[in-house]
């Protein structure tokens, strides 16, 4: 199984895009109030930084990878 992302990322990455997809569809409806409106685009945010952060760790973790041809962490 995938390992879970850190930084307040408490699903897979592929569990988060389902999630930021439910949002756009739910921000996309015009019965959605602006109060609720305004609740999904934060949370799509904060998912965002989380995904965000955790391919970043990923990408670091290839360079290093990469650079030495060993698997090691900073």
């Amino acid at each position: 199984m995938e390992e879970k992302a850190g930084k307040g990322l408490d699903m897979t990455l592929e569990e988060a895009f389902g999630r930021l997809e439910e949002l756009l569809k739910a921000m996309e409806s015009r019965d959605i109030s602006l109060e609720d409106s305004f609740q999904k685009y934060q949370e799509g945010m904060t998912l965002l930084k989380a995904c965000n952060d955790k391919i970043d760790t990923v990408e670091k973790k290839m360079l290093i990878l990469n650079e030495s041809g060993e698997a090691d962490e900073f």
